[in-house]
């Protein structure tokens, strides 16, 4: 018997599509100069949702939107009655046979089809192990028009963007130039600024599970290579949405030619100076590996041209200095294909020669996944735990630690609390991810929760009860532990700090537990969250609405004679709050000279003690080679395993101490407060507050307020960049001092050589001990020149946006009524209406979302 539920489900998608219908020809009345790009446009976005319809396994094909021709009536005729698809014109069935197949839906087939729409959702019975996404995803208990963003699948949003910015086009050529308002508009249309994508940093050792669980987490489930081949750890992976086309994609990018060559120049140095060397040795087997993974064994017999093209067949991109694509239709056929870009076998003999590992020449490989509502705005980034020797890679490698707004410390959990190499990875990176770059959360994931000893006798749910009280003693563990690690914790509160126990696999099978006890489910909606918050189509929705109520308010009458009276009270306000800002600054500026000029006093007493404890760590051959590599990587030296070796940071380590927990506060990574104080964030024109004395003139306000937006966010970007230049301006300058020193214990070789070596450095610091002093003027200089920057835009950037709304003369500016209504729908939709309604978005979210309130008895709100 036909499920009513469903049937309701299919009439509310009808309606819906038929909206949509509605929506496009609408915009056919404002673009009818540009008909030509809104059909292209169109057709894109036709092409969008046929491939999300075809995920979903709809059998049905989208209506023929892009023949704005006909009228409204008639485009809804198109979705409505007994039949659901589009209907060919007579004589246009074979014509059109490839290129679009038109399936009936019949009155008899009605309630069939219903069901299958809604046979993609899981199962919301309270039977069985595995609960639907409506009730496992917290997300789901928020308002509809909230949720509706968190669920958001992606074509939709870019439909809305596309849309926005076809209109901005479209006044953007509408506007003159001869006059300053316009043109000064004009600049803003065109700077109209989307914001970058949140980065999700994964660190974890080799076998952690990291793969699993990004495949699990993002539901691409073979996704990512795991299980018969060991990883790379010098690769780092970007996994992100691929926003141009329904495939998925690699892209790989190499080291050059002369960085490889380079590093065979010091594997060839390196072996033939330590041919007695033990076979177990890191470097030793570092450079084997690399060399075997390319080359097979005829690196061992004769090697005389390694740059031989014959190498690299599979590859020329890298002899052309190019990235290489790899495009296939599933994530199983392009994981089979970029494998051996990112790892190797585990056991690679005699008898694998004719097979190649390009690993070795690989700086980065970008994976990018179709119709993904998790990366929709965010990129995961598998990254190794501590830079790496190739110069390239290891700038790379800093940067995005630098730019992770979240980083990923992923354990298996058997060791979670007591795993050495996971709190290394965590402190090694905590100054960089930290006060040196702008992480606001860490999550330490206890991996493979599932994995029980002695758990064969045992039932199922005992198995289930034990899970659960180890994760419980596991999180309990992990927190006593990081409370302990007083370097993580200078740069990070308690309250920055999550610990997860997850398991990949009950997520996939729920054997033992539900989706929500396996915790992946959690880091989903912590992604949809980092999503939802940082749109790049609001940010643009946002600006375009503010501009448009700026050139709608500009024609308005009525307003000229309280012009002067507002512009006045504005400026004063202005005024005001710079002087706010200054202050704080001031005061900032004075805090940060007493700090480092203590650090400067501590540093020039401790760093004989520092050198001594590095210089004389071993008194053996295999420490001279440590040394050797020390000073010939300008003071940094990263073992195959074991902690990173940096001379220079130690050295500035009194410098960084001294203000560490200062610029902990001035430069909060948590956005809720914002950097000096919040004094930035609290910055306002109190823009409210004159809108409703001033009602004629609400439009100029608007746009004030949507500009005071996008500068301070603009001034948050600066901020999050240039901090992070601040801060290791301290640990820069020490190396850029001790770069001579470097040089020189490096020309050493032979007998005495370590001896050398540390009278070499020891002598150069002792000459250069005023470098402490200059570290700190110069990061003082820094910061100085940071604050005048962040007053300057405020000044400059308000003034002008005063100036342009209530100086200027507007009657040589286009009507835009119709175009401010639209974008105003657009900006309606993705804030959410007032009384929670649901407009019309998220396709995928139609059918799921009419099954959900069918079953809860909520009364469904209007579309429009």
């Amino acid at each position: 018997m036909s499920n009513p539920q469903n049937l309701q489900s299919a009439q509310i998608l009808v309606q819906m599509m038929a909206e949509l219908a509605t929506l496009q020809q609408q915009q056919a009345v404002v673009y009818r100069r540009h008909l030509e790009d809104l059909q292209a446009q169109t057709e894109q976005q036709t092409r969008v949702l046929q491939n999300f319809l075809a995920q979903f396994g709809a059998a049905a094909n989208l209506p023929h939107l892009d023949r704005l021709k006909l009228s409204s009536q008639d485009q809804r005729c198109r979705f409505c009655g007994c039949r659901m698809g589009a209907r060919s014109p007579a004589g246009e069935g074979e014509q059109n046979s490839n290129q679009e197949t038109v399936i009936p839906f019949q009155c008899k087939q009605e309630h069939e089809q219903a069901a299958g729409l809604v046979k993609v959702l899981p199962s919301t019975s309270d039977t069985g192990k595995r609960k639907s996404d409506l009730q496992s995803d917290p997300s789901r208990l928020q308002s509809p028009a909230k949720r509706q963003r968190l669920s958001m699948p992606g074509f939709e949003e870019a439909i809305i963007f596309s849309d926005v910015k076809s209109i901005m086009k479209f006044v953007h050529s509408r506007l003159n130039d001869q006059d300053k308002l316009s043109a000064f508009l004009k600049k803003k249309i065109s700077d109209l600024e989307t914001d970058k994508r949140e980065l999700v940093g994964v660190f974890g050792k080799t076998g952690a599970g990291k793969s699993s669980l990004i495949n699990a987490i993002i539901k691409e489930k073979n996704l990512l290579p795991s299980g018969s081949v060991n990883a790379c750890t010098s690769v780092m992976i970007k996994v992100e949405a691929n926003t141009r086309s329904s495939k998925y994609e690699a892209e790989i990018e190499f080291i050059t030619k002369e960085e490889w060559r380079d590093e065979l120049w010091s594997f060839r140095q390196f072996l033939d100076n330590n041919k007695n060397q033990e076979k177990e040795d890191d470097d030793y087997h570092d450079a084997v590996e690399k060399l075997s993974a390319l080359y097979g064994q005829e690196w061992r017999r004769s090697f005389e041209n390694p740059m031989d093209s014959k190498y690299f067949k599979e590859i020329p991109e890298f002899l052309q200095s190019r990235r290489k694509m790899l495009t296939y239709e599933s994530a199983n056929e392009l994981s089979a294909q970029f494998v051996k870009y990112t790892r190797s076998e585990s056991k690679q003999g005699e008898g694998d020669e004719g097979k190649k590992w390009f690993w070795p020449l690989v700086k980065c490989v970008t994976v990018r996944v179709p119709n993904n509502p998790f990366l929709q705005h965010v990129t995961l980034v598998d990254l190794p735990g501590n830079g790496d020797c190739n110069k390239s890679r290891d700038q790379m490698w800093k940067g995005i630690v630098g730019d992770c707004s979240t980083v990923w410390i992923v354990t298996e959990i058997n060791r979670a609390a007591s795993e050495k190499e996971a709190w290394e990875i965590l402190e090694s990176v905590s100054s960089l991810i930290g006060n040196g770059g702008k992480c606001q959360q860490i999550h330490f994931i206890c991996n493979k929760s599932d994995l029980l000893d002695d758990s064969d006798d045992l039932s199922s749910a005992d198995i289930h009860d034990r899970i659960v009280k180890r994760n419980i003693q596991a999180k309990d563990g992990v927190r006593k532990e990081f409370n302990k690690r007083s370097k993580i914790k200078k740069h990070f509160h308690d309250d920055s700090f999550r610990v997860f126990t997850v398991s990949s696999k009950e997520f996939l099978k729920g054997k033992h537990l539900s989706p929500e006890e396996t915790e992946i489910t959690k880091l989903q909606g912590f992604l949809q969250e980092l999503n939802d918050c940082h749109s790049e189509t609001i940010n643009y929705v946002n600006g375009a609405y503010g501009i448009l109520s700026l050139i709608q308010g500009a024609n308005s009458r009525g307003v000229g004679d309280k012009k002067g009276r507002i512009c006045a009270k504005l400026e004063i306000i202005m005024i005001l709050q710079l002087d706010n800002v200054r202050k704080e600054m001031e005061k900032t500026f004075l805090a940060f000279e007493k700090c480092l000029a203590d650090g400067v006093e501590k540093s020039k007493r401790s760093y004989g003690e520092k050198l001594k404890n590095l210089l004389y760590q071993g008194r053996n051959s295999g420490f001279c080679g440590v040394l050797k590599q020390v000073v010939e990587n300008g003071g940094v030296y990263k073992p195959k395993k074991g902690k990173l070796i940096n001379l220079n940071m130690k050295l500035a380590s009194c410098l960084t101490d001294s203000i560490d927990e200062e610029f902990r506060k001035t430069f909060l990574n948590d956005s809720e407060c914002g950097a000096f104080n919040g004094v930035i964030k609290t910055f306002s024109l109190n823009t409210d507050s004159l809108i409703e004395k001033y009602k004629n003139t609400e439009l100029q306000l608007r746009f004030l307020k949507t500009e005071e937006e996008k500068m301070k966010a603009k001034l948050n970007r600066i901020i999050r960049k240039q901090k992070k230049k601040v801060y290791s301006s301290l640990t820069e300058t020490i190396e850029n001092i001790m770069e001579e020193g470097y040089c020189k214990a490096a020309e050493f070789k032979g007998e005495g050589m370590l001896y050398c070596m540390r009278e070499t450095i020891k002598n150069h610091v002792h000459s250069k001990k005023d470098m402490f002093e200059q570290a700190k003027n110069t990061m003082l200089e820094k910061l100085h020149d940071l604050m005048e920057n962040i007053l300057d835009i405020l000044e400059k950037t308000t003034k002008e946006s005063i100036k342009c709304s209530f100086k200027t003369d507007g009657s040589l500016l286009p009507d835009v009524s119709t175009e401010l209504d639209m974008v105003k729908k657009h900006y309606d939709q993705l804030a959410g209406t007032p009384d929670d309604e649901v407009s019309l978005t998220g396709f995928a979210d139609w059918v799921e979302t009419a099954e959900a309130w069918s079953q809860t008895g909520f009364p469904r709100g209007s579309a429009d």
